[in-house]
């Protein structure tokens, strides 16, 4: 045997045994089918300690590959990542559709309950309408405070003259802004809306403040959250975002919502935020700023106990302002001097009140029960009457129960028209 001969057939040896160290190396696969796509995927092989991310969305049925995108049948974790969509974010609005949409999922029809993509697309927390409108318009920009422009375009495909809101709007430009103050607003005041990622640490410092041993790329842990649908279902881990949070809920504290609202004050004369200067120790502090007003339910509940779904993530209508967005009041729940608050009778196991009960177990609903509603009809399916004449809610966040009496009956002086919480703040505000 030629010495050539010898260190080819030694080089292939050792080719050889590394091929099969590689091999021996490599995880033994973890096969997982699920019945939406009925294709094997490998994803479990290395990320089997994950939790399964909501009772809706079963990994058996749903996989990962469907929602996160990525190689199906990879090992090597590089590759298997290198498609994935929206990293570990996939509700990103950039990318949302791709991720989530689907008629049977959540791009679907308005009558099917399963439209809530293109509502959260056209919701003032996706747009920040209002935010550019009433800016534009104390500067001189746009004639009135009619929504023109929001952080992204979007239409309104079916809207009718009369119906609410706007048929669509353009994209907001600051490039094409001549008016200084607006320029300043666009680069300072556009961190909160769902397709904004978080402001990093020292956004909001004074140019002297941010010096080389504090400036550093993290999240302030105050305003740390993801984008798109995870800004507000996935609860966010403190400022360390790089960590993967495989979490959906609907069951939102309220210092959720706090990642982007309570956080400060603009001040419209320097078009800035300013964070708050306090750092809140207690509930009530921490749930509304010193120079608020406000009832006891209104921090003892969580925002989601008042706010609906419609009012947070948008009721189809591309609308221009919070006045608009916002229709739970006081009456809502305690109604007024001449008229109850309003009930709906569940009819239907597939009552969207049941369906929302499920996803958030905190209370015991069925068909025949009876629960409260807003004047739009939406269930505010947590809260229904007691046989005593009271009625019951529970935290769909912490899943405390509450009761509380409705105003008529009582010496309530309340009128007709004053409706507005702060008619009721007169005599009920919590005092500090």
């Amino acid at each position: 045997m030629s010495r050539l001969t010898l260190v080819a057939s030694v080089l292939l040896i050792l080719a050889l045994l590394l091929a099969g160290w590689m091999v021996l190396r490599q995880p033994k696969p973890v096969p997982l089918t699920p019945e939406l796509t009925g294709e094997v995927e490998y994803c479990l092989t290395c990320h089997a300690d994950l939790p399964e991310i909501s009772p809706s969305h079963p990994i058996e049925t749903f996989g990962c590959v469907l929602c996160h995108g990525g190689e199906r049948l990879a090992l090597d974790a590089d590759l298997a990542h290198s498609s994935m969509r929206g990293g570990r974010n996939p509700s990103d609005l950039a990318i949302v559709q791709a991720s989530c949409g689907g008629a049977d999922c959540h791009s679907g029809t308005a009558s099917s309950d399963r439209d809530h993509i293109p509502r959260v697309l056209r919701s003032l927390q996706g747009t920040y309408a209002g935010a550019i409108a009433s800016v534009r318009y104390t500067f001189g920009a746009q004639p009135d405070l009619t929504a023109r422009q929001g952080t992204y375009a979007v239409a309104q495909p079916d809207f009718q003259p009369g119906d609410p809101g706007v048929p669509g709007l353009a994209a907001f430009d600051p490039a094409s802004e001549t008016n200084p103050s607006i320029r300043a607003f666009a680069a300072n005041c556009l961190v909160c809306h769902l397709a904004a990622d978080p402001p990093q640490r020292n956004f909001f410092a004074a140019p002297e403040d941010t010096t080389p041993s504090s400036a550093n790329h993290s999240v302030d842990p105050e305003f740390a959250r993801l984008t798109g649908c995870a800004a507000c279902h996935t609860p966010s881990a403190g400022s360390d975002l790089s960590q993967p949070l495989h979490r959906l809920t609907t069951a939102m504290p309220y210092t959720q919502c706090n990642t982007c609202h309570n956080r400060g004050n603009y001040d419209l004369r320097l078009m800035q935020f300013i964070p708050r200067a306090d750092h809140p120790t207690n509930r009530l502090e921490d749930y509304y700023q010193p120079i608020a007003q406000f009832v006891r339910c209104e921090w003892t509940l969580d925002c989601i106990d008042c706010h609906t779904r419609e009012e947070a993530m948008g009721n189809g209508w591309i609308l221009g302002s919070q006045q608009e967005a916002q229709h739970t009041r006081c009456a809502t729940c305690h109604g007024t001097l001449t008229s109850l608050p309003r009930t709906h009778i569940i009819q239907a196991p597939d009552d969207l009140a049941l369906r929302l009960a499920f996803l958030n177990p905190v209370i015991d609903l069925e068909v025949g029960d009876t629960i409260l509603v807003t004047d739009q009809g939406e269930p505010i399916w947590n809260a229904r009457p007691l046989p005593d004449g009271g009625y019951e809610m529970f935290g769909k966040a912490t899943g405390q129960r509450f009761t509380f009496r409705a105003v008529q009956g009582t010496g309530c002086l309340q009128k007709p028209d004053e409706q507005e919480s702060r008619y009721c703040h007169a005599c009920h505000a919590v005092e500090r």
